[in-house]
Order: C-alpha cells, then sequence, then structure tokens
C-alpha cells in the first residue's frame, strides 16, 4: 500500500521536481505524490506540479485573518488527500506549535547544512563566508523550533580553496535532490525510530 504525500513548497520547486522524478523511475517505491501544496501564487512550482498532473492547492495566507485560519485550511486538505506524510521543499513559512504537534514526526524538511551549524534561510552563505572547510545537507524531521528536529540524515560537501558560492550552491543542491528522496525512503519503509531527538535504524 502506498503512502500519500504532501510536498510544500514556495519557490522554484527543483526538490519536489527531484522527489517526483524519484518516483516515476521507481527509486522511490511506495509512495503517491498526492498533492503540492503552495502559499505563493506566482511559485514556478505550480507550473512543475501541473505538467507533472500532480494536484496543485494553492492556500494564500493573504486572504485569512490569522494564521491559525490559514494552517486550518491546510490541514482540511491533507485529510481529504488522506496525507500520511508532509515534505517540505523550500516552504517559506513557520508552521506553528499546533501544527508540528499534529502531525509528529510526520514533517520532514531538508536544510542546506551540517545542522546544528548554519540555521536560518541562508546556510550556503552563512557557511561559505565563515570559511568553513565543510558544510553538507541535513534532513530532518521538524519540531517547534527552527532547524532543530532529529535528524535523518546527513551528506558532507567539502568547500574548496577556490570555490565560489555559486558552484557552492549548486553542488548543495545536487546532494539535496539525491539525498531527499533517499530520506523519504527511509521514513516511509519505517526504518527509523525516534528517541527524543535521535533517529536511529530499526535493527530487523
Amino acid at each position: 500500500m502506498k503512502t500519500n504525500i504532501a510536498v510544500f513548497a514556495s519557490g522554484r520547486g527543483s526538490n519536489f521536481l527531484a522527489i517526483a522524478k524519484a518516483i516515476k523511475s521507481g527509486k522511490l517505491k511506495k509512495v503517491n505524490l498526492a498533492l503540492l501544496v503552495c502559499d505563493n501564487p506566482n511559485a514556478p512550482v505550480i507550473f512543475k506540479a501541473k505538467k507533472l498532473k500532480i494536484k496543485v492547492v494553492l492556500v494564500r495566507p493573504d486572504i485569512f485573518s490569522t494564521k491559525k485560519d490559514f494552517e486550518a485550511r491546510i490541514i482540511q486538505h491533507l485529510k481529504e488527500n488522506k496525507i500520511g506524510l508532509i515534505v517540505l521543499a523550500g516552504f517559506m513559512r513557520m508552521l506553528s506549535s499546533d501544527f508540528v504537534r499534529a502531525y509528529k514526526n510526520k514533517i520532514m524538511n531538508i536544510h542546506p547544512s551540517l545542522l546544528p551549524a548554519f540555521k536560518g534561510k541562508e546556510g550556503i552563505k552563512d557557511a561559505y563566508e565563515y570559511g568553513v572547510k565543510v558544510t553538507g545537507v541535513t534532513v530532518h524531521f521538524v519540531d517547534e523550533k527552527v532547524d532543530h528536529g532529529s535528524i535523518i540524515l546527513q551528506k558532507e560537501v567539502r568547500i574548496e580553496e577556490r570555490e565560489t558560492l555559486e558552484s557552492l550552491e549548486e553542488k548543495i543542491h545536487k546532494i539535496e535532490h539525491k539525498l531527499y528522496p533517499e530520506a523519504i525512503k527511509l521514513v516511509i519503509n519505517s526504518k527509523l525510530k525516534v528517541e527524543g531527538r535521535r533517529v536511529l535504524a530499526r535493527n530487523w
């Protein structure tokens, strides 16, 4: 039986597309990409989803008087489409504590650094400007703090001596597109268990 997933995105949708391709190619089995949830009517990801004939739900926050009402509408769509896993892929809004608790250990996020280092939306730039030799990509469960939840997978990316910010961004994104489907596969196949902030592989 396949698990219905919803990808939340606000922008270009490169990770959304990577996930969709992994499903279509058979690398990601037991997964049905049932829904794209987007908060930005001008986001290119919407056109990518429509081209792939994936259902799009546009929920604009500006038409709701409160964040609670905005999230209630999203939850309504999630329930209607029997969503079992939420995948954040460039969704530029903080989810409330109530939302996160309602979907505990069922919301994933990807971040372009080796968390807990370089949290926030400029993770690649911050690591580059700080001068570290190694950065990377983290996929983690979402909790009530920013870029803080239990880590599912990480992959290192070395910053070379003559690296530019643009070349580093390109390297990071390539890793993201491989790592996110792998992490989804682990979660869907229930090969993980969460103990506090630790994510452990099950012993079979």
